[in-house]
């Protein structure tokens, strides 16, 4: 198993440190997952930090074997007590997962959770809080403000761009600004015709983006790969794009060399992190 950057205590002192310096920094929790910190606060996207789709395929002929190790357990990452908002872009369990949610917002109750509003219902039933945390639930072309956060909701086709029976987005990725920066975090997204017009309109700091493909014999929703995404963040005009959804589970991965190459041939800045790493923003 691949180790982590850091993890457990060493990770969480990290952040801690950040939160206490008033630093701005960005964390990959691994698959889709980040921590975002500035000022003294923090949001997460899309986090998953269990074991819990392993144990449900471990005896099928779709196992989720796990490659690299865990960051952090949800319940400690949960105690830094800040989060503000938690971000779920659809309804796989690798982006909704109670495993790791119910601990988070037991831990931080104040903290608004932003789904497509396509999928409220779905996910307060698997989430089954007791008591039910603030959700907000966006739409593709909704902005939210929150306090000095906004998210906008875009369109995101994983594999196609499904709507519900009264139009909403299933699947979405956000824009979120906030504290003087934006990011992008598309979720998982194929390429698709909204997907470049919805977003050139926003100056994105930082593009969050999947490099995992899509292949037919994974028999699973698939992404951008690697070269996908470098030109998806080159089209958008996108400052720095860091990839994501890779080194989780042994069949659904990729290496990041495709990704880097490209965007090495476009021009366009990247960074690649790695599971429980921190970058300075």
């Amino acid at each position: 198993m691949k180790p982590a950057f850091q993890k457990d205590e060493v990770f969480l002192s990290d952040v801690r440190q950040a939160l206490e310096s008033g630093e701005n920094k960005l964390w990959w929790l691994d698959q889709s997952g980040f921590l975002i910190v500035q000022k003294g606060r923090a949001i997460i996207l899309d986090p998953y930090l269990s074991d819990s789709l392993t144990r449900k395929y471990e005896k099928t002929d779709k196992p989720h074997v796990r490659i690299t190790e865990r960051v952090i357990d949800p319940a400690a990452l949960g105690s830094i007590g800040v989060l503000e908002v938690i971000t779920s872009s659809h309804n796989h369990t690798d982006h909704l997962d109670p495993d790791t949610l119910i601990p988070l917002f037991s831990a931080n109750p104040r903290a608004r959770f932003v789904v497509p509003a396509a999928n409220v219902a779905f996910a307060l039933q698997r989430l089954a809080l007791k008591t039910n945390p603030e959700i907000i639930g966006l739409d593709a072309g909704t902005t939210r403000a929150l306090g000095d956060l906004k998210i906008t909701g875009v369109p995101s086709a994983h594999p196609n761009v499904e709507r519900d029976a009264q139009g909403r987005s299933v699947f979405l990725g956000y824009v979120i600004q906030w504290c003087g920066r934006t990011f992008y975090h598309s979720g998982d997204t194929l390429l698709h015709p909204e997907l470049v017009p919805s977003l050139k309109r926003f100056q994105i700091d930082f593009a969050l983006l999947p490099i995992n493909g899509d292949r037919p014999e994974r028999r699973v929703a698939g992404n951008l790969d690697g070269p996908q995404a470098a030109r998806l963040a080159y089209d958008i005009g996108a400052a720095c794009v860091i990839p994501c959804h890779y080194d989780l589970f042994e069949f659904n991965t990729a290496t990041p060399d495709e990704f880097a190459a490209e965007c090495e041939r476009l021009g366009q800045r990247y960074k690649i992190v790695r599971n429980g790493e921190g970058l300075d923003l």
